[in-house]
């Protein structure tokens, strides 16, 4: 999971946040909508340093800052997927989804970083991983890339490095090559955004170089040329035989304007531009928004500086880009509203929030963590998954990642009503607005390592009890509830469904 600074705090008392006479749907969705739930390699798997895997830039930084993991834990067991993933599958199973949504370690699979040694004991891992979803008709969806960048690739300077577009390229290749045949969904990257913003904008993930405005921009520049690179080199290459579907998973909060102004409206898209489009509006309509264009152009230009702070597309690559995803795959979890303010004056020190000009915060009667930033604000889904629609030609669209975080127990009412009401606004805007929404995925399958809130924060339906050796999973009362909907594709009890 990732989005933001991972804080999350006991939730308390419940304050109303949609309508009173708000009516779950009750219709069931369609025969073929995919449900499903999520992980990430570094998250789950454990098994840091066996069988020929090398240090990622997270485990070396945690290994070195020892006060960064707000409990003083680390991701060297996790939840030992590596060697408990036949338990994991069979928890999928009682689930009953129909898709498991993972992630590949990239120094599992290239000890190197590069693809002078492909590492057979950690393709073999996830050939066995792939074969038993197969075998028990879960159909796998994997993404190349976790946040799990190698040590020794960021050694290099990592995602500042040019190179990363070939060395990224030549991974995603090896991985194509080797599970393509069983695979039938891929994403290349997993958030851009909170990778780049939270390693080089805000700084609250490694390798916590602030640098917003700037360095952010350099770093998501290259990603999505290596995105593009690879989703050109996977046409050629692999579609042909393999008949897959690639797309890069976004995350963004959805954004409302305070007010029914004009101005008020149009700082809610501003920022959606800047959040998402950021990176949506090149895969998919070739180029960076053009209000992020003339934004940063024009501030760039009032700072002194001969050109602008947001690089530039050659043609060429603005042609890779465009088009470069087979469906749109979303992560979302929050929402916040958004108005008009006097443009920031040019400070010496640049910010992308100083770069989108506009005021964002949440209502404070909005359910939320004490302290956290995950505001329960289910009903701007639907403006969300709407403002996707109309701005990226309508595409197939499947919701990667959506989830509460607690303080853990098996008794969870918060999280099932936080599913429930979400998964409720998303089958209104299929059957309302005709959003072309095919899949849903709930984070996370169980509790795991929340990056720098270690074990201190429960996003699972199963809970895993980490002080156990063998790591027991037990489900949730949010998990029955979930093996229900799979079960009766309805949110309600059976004799309140209606057939879509």
């Amino acid at each position: 999971m990732g989005s933001v600074p991972k804080i999350c705090f006991l939730l308390f008392a419940v304050v109303s946040i949609y309508a009173d006479d708000y009516q779950i749907n009750n219709k069931r969705f369609p025969s073929n909508f995919m449900f499903g739930v999520g992980t990430s390699s570094l998250q789950v798997e454990g098994a840091t340093h066996e069988d020929g895997k090398t240090e990622t830039m997270w485990e070396r930084y945690i290994s070195d800052h020892p006060g960064f993991v707000i409990d003083g834990s680390d991701a060297s067991v996790a939840c030992d997927s590596y060697h408990q993933y036949k338990r994991d599958v069979a928890m999928l199973k009682e689930l009953g989804v129909s898709h498991y949504r993972f992630s590949l370690a990239w120094t599992r699979i290239l000890p190197n970083g590069i693809n002078d040694y492909v590492n057979p004991l950690g393709v073999q891992y996830y050939k066995n991983l792939i074969k038993e979803l197969k075998s028990n008709n879960i159909e796998p969806i994997v993404s190349i890339f976790h946040w799990d960048i190698p040590q020794v690739l960021q050694d290099m300077n990592g995602f500042l490095n040019d190179s990363i577009v070939d060395w990224y390229t030549d991974y995603a290749r090896v991985c194509f090559e080797e599970f393509g045949d069983d695979v039938k969904y891929w994403a290349t990257f997993n958030e851009p955004k909170s990778y780049c913003n939270g390693g080089y904008g805000y700084a609250y993930n490694p390798p916590q170089i602030p640098s917003q405005g700037l360095l952010e921009y350099v770093c998501s520049h290259n990603l999505l040329k290596a995105h593009a690179k690879t989703y050109r080199m996977y046409d050629q290459e692999f579609r042909p035989r393999q008949g897959g579907k690639v797309s890069i998973v976004l995350d963004t909060s959805w954004y409302r304007g305070a007010t029914d102004s004009e101005e008020d409206k149009t700082a809610a898209a501003t920022a959606l531009h800047f959040e998402l489009g950021w990176y949506a509006n090149p895969v998919f309509n070739g180029d960076y928004p053009e209000i992020m264009k003339s934004r940063i152009a024009a501030r760039s230009a009032a700072e002194g500086r001969a050109q602008s702070r947001l690089p530039e597309f050659t043609d060429a690559e603005k042609t890779a880009l465009k088009g470069s995803a087979d469906y749109f795959a979303l992560n979302t979890y929050t929402g916040s509203m958004a108005n008009s303010i006097p443009d920031p004056p040019i400070f010496n020190t640049p910010s992308r929030y100083q770069d989108m000009g506009i005021n964002t915060y949440t209502d404070p009667s909005w359910e939320s963590s004490s302290l956290g930033w995950l505001k329960v604000a289910p009903w701007g889904i639907v403006d969300l998954l709407n403002w996707i629609k109309n701005n990226y030609n309508n595409p197939d669209i499947i919701i990667t990642e959506n989830g509460l975080c607690d303080l853990g127990g098996l008794d969870d009412p918060r999280r099932v009503n936080y599913h429930k009401l979400y998964l409720s606004y998303i089958h209104d805007a299929m059957i309302n607005d005709e959003v072309k929404v095919f899949g849903y995925t709930a984070w996370s399958l169980m509790d795991n390592f929340e990056w720098g809130s270690g074990y201190s924060q429960k996003f699972g339906l199963y809970s895993v009890d980490f002080s156990s050796p063998n790591r027991t999973r037990t489900i949730k009362q949010s998990g029955k509830f979930f093996q229900n909907v799979c079960r009766t594709r309805c949110l309600l009890d059976q004799d309140q469904c209606v057939d879509y």
